[in-house]
Parts: C-alpha cells; structure tokens; sequence
C-alpha cells in the first residue's frame, strides 16, 4: 500500500477499507480506516510564518507530495489495536528514556521509533521494548513503524548539527500526517512554555505551529508544554562544579521551574489514562523557579567547593545572532542562539500547577523539588567518588 501524504495538514476526503492477510506473528490483528490516497488539506492561514525573524504573519506550506510506502500497513478486520500498545518518539533522549522506563514499568507494550546510528540503541531493548529504525526526516520510514501502535508520545527534537526546521518541523508534519492516515487513537506532544509569545525564535515558533498543525489534525491529543529539565542542571553546573572547570552563566533574572524528567513522564501517564485531558493544553512546572545564580550557588552548597563562573552577558549573545546571521551556514547557530537569548532574557518559565494537579489527581508533595534531586545526587556522587578514592573527575555518573 502506498499512501500520498502532502505536506500540509490532511482531513479525509473519503475512505476506503483495505484487506490483507493477518499479521505473520498471528498475536494480533486489527481493523483501520485509511484517508484517500491523495488527500485535501485546509487553508493554511492559521499557521503563524516560518520565515527567519518570524514577526507571527501567516505564509503557505509548501504543497510537496510525499509518497508513504508501508506494505506492512494493508489492514484487516480483527481485534482492536491493544490501547497499552504505544509508540516513543525520541526514545533516546533525556525525556524520552525516561518515558520508555515508565511505561514499561506500568505494563506497557513499548515500542521506540529510533533513527538508525553506529550505536543501537541496546539499552532500550534491555528494559524490554522494541525498537524499530525510522527518520523523521525520511517520511517514507514512519507508516511501517505505526501499524499497530495505538498511542503516540513524540519527545523528538533535532540534534544540535541539524538545521531545526528538517525535524522539528518538517519530521513533526509528516509524522501527523501518517498518524492521522493510519487511525492513530492519541497523540501525545511535548512543547515549550511560552513559546507563542516568541515568534521571533525559530525553535519556539515551530513547536507552537506544530501545536496549531496538531489540533486542526483531528487526532485526539495532548499537548505538555514544559519549562525546564532538573537533568540538564548536571551537566551545566553540577559536572563542571566537581570538576573545578567554568560553568558558564548570564547576568540576566532569568527563572525557570525545572522538573525532573521522571515526574513528568509519571505525570504523561497519569494524563494519558485521563480522558478530561484529551484535547487539552497542559503546561508541567517545577515546584520553585530558579535564577541561573541561585542553582550554582545551591550546587556548590551540596558539592562543598565554590564554581569558577564565568558570566556571559545578554549583549553578547544578542551580539552573536545578529553576527551569525550575515553567513548562509551559520543561520542554524543564529537559530539557537535566538532560543539562548530569550533563557537569558528577564523571563519567568513557570506556571502555577495547583490545578493541574487536582485535574490529574496528584499530590504536590510528590513532584520532586531541585533542592532533593540536586542532592540526591551530590550524595551519591560525592560517595562514589569517596569509595573510588578518585579525583573529582567523573562526568558520566547520573541518577
């Protein structure tokens, strides 16, 4: 079967049944109801402007066909998709794994969409899930890894050397697109906090056009937006701590409400089984928004040694991105320079949670605090390192 999917957001025109025999590992069978070959796609007037320097206006979305084969995909009446039955996007990374874990511990059938790499990923198929090859920037990949899948949680980002748009945008329409063509049930999205009020950052302006792009889908979803990961302060500030070397900060009031990546994958689920929350926008923050200043003086609290700091100013990285901008190859730096510059800016990235914890039936005190984790982890490595009468010159021991 083949499927031609544009890349502009699909809505069925008609829809045809397809037959085939069952699955080869006869355990299950299913029933779908795939979109025309060639589907319509609506005005594109909602989308807010992808060209550089972004400013929110509207532009159209290139019409280009992409042509989906997925012989794995003809379908055939049987028992429904298994709803434990889901789809990791982005299983690699630092929310991602922590997704793959949860789920696995809560019974789930786990499988991880993973782009082919030197190294397997042979973690993942040691906790128990399966993993399967596909490239969100190769859409033709995606339609064999969905069959049977019935929820989607996408925590994908591109990697630092990719231009954003290849991914985060162009990977994410593509990846809608098939999970609409082929009857995915929920669609779980990770986005950024704030990102509809910086339309002059590539990377905040696509997520919330991928948020838009989602909701006019049809699918039903969720959207998290999320303000920061407790994880990333390790190797920031506690790593460099230890080691005696620069941590790098600015000198802005910048305060974030960081949560540790196991909370908010506990928090997916609790959500995913929620169906008050389909079709909602939730936002996910930590308990207390912290200055950059105020986190390394905590780490160097915990770690019992003073940081050498060296402070980045906010004119300088504003300095830079326009710099960066004068050069073809240099805009993908420019790009994420923009995003540094407004984590650097006089902005608050937390929100109060008290009701999205009564939506979801959490208690508070449950979310874990930066104080704790921090020192959860300054315990364990500082005791590691006291057993291996080493050098405080470990990078790679995280909890």
């Amino acid at each position: 079967m083949a499927l031609i999917l544009p890349t502009q957001l699909v809505t069925p025109c008609t829809t045809r049944s397809r037959t085939a025999s069952p699955s080869r590992h006869g355990s299950l069978s299913w029933r779908r109801t795939l979109a025309a070959d060639i589907i319509s796609a609506p005005s594109s007037s909602s989308y807010p402007s992808l060209s550089p320097g972004g400013g929110g206006g509207c532009v159209q979305v290139q019409p280009l066909l992409v042509k989906c084969t997925a012989a794995a995909a003809n379908l055939a009446p049987g028992t429904p998709v298994r709803p434990t039955t889901i789809l990791v996007v982005g299983a690699t990374g630092t929310l991602g794994r922590q997704v793959v874990r949860r789920a696995l511990d809560e019974g789930y059938d786990v499988r991880c969409l993973v782009r082919p790499r030197p190294a397997p990923a042979d973690f993942l198929r040691d906790w128990g899930a399966i993993v399967v090859n596909a490239d969100l920037s190769k859409p033709e990949t995606i339609p064999a890894t969905l069959v049977g899948v019935h929820t989607i949680i996408d925590c994908a980002t591109g990697r630092p050397e990719e231009p954003i748009k290849t991914v985060d945008w162009e990977g994410k329409v593509a990846l809608i697109q098939c999970a609409k063509a082929m009857g995915i049930q929920k669609f779980i999205f990770y986005s950024i906090h704030n990102c509809d009020k910086h339309p002059e950052v590539p990377l905040m302006q696509i997520k919330y056009c991928t948020e838009k792009f989602l909701q006019d889908s049809g699918i039903n979803h969720t959207i998290i937006r999320l303000c920061g990961f407790m994880q990333g302060l390790i190797g920031q500030y506690a790593v460099p701590i230890l080691e005696d070397k620069s941590v790098w900060g600015t000198d802005a009031p910048t305060r974030i409400a960081y949560m540790d990546t196991q909370d908010i994958a506990r928090l997916t689920f609790i959500a995913l089984r929620n169906e008050n929350v389909s079709g909602k926008l939730l936002t996910f923050a930590g308990p207390r928004a912290w200055t950059n200043q105020e986190v390394i003086a905590l780490c160097e609290r915990l770690a019992g040694q003073d940081a050498n700091v060296t402070t980045v100013p906010v004119s300088v990285l504003k300095f830079t991105r326009q710099l960066t901008r004068f050069f073809e190859w240099t805009n993908d730096v420019a790009d994420r320079l923009a995003f540094s510059e407004v984590l650097s800016s006089d902005t608050v990235f937390s929100v109060p949670m008290t009701e999205t914890y009564k939506l979801l039936g959490v208690d508070s005190k449950d979310v874990a605090s930066l104080e704790k984790y921090l020192q959860d982890y300054f315990t364990n490595i500082l005791k590691k390192l006291k057993d291996l009468k080493a050098q405080s010159k470990q990078s790679d021991f995280y909890l």
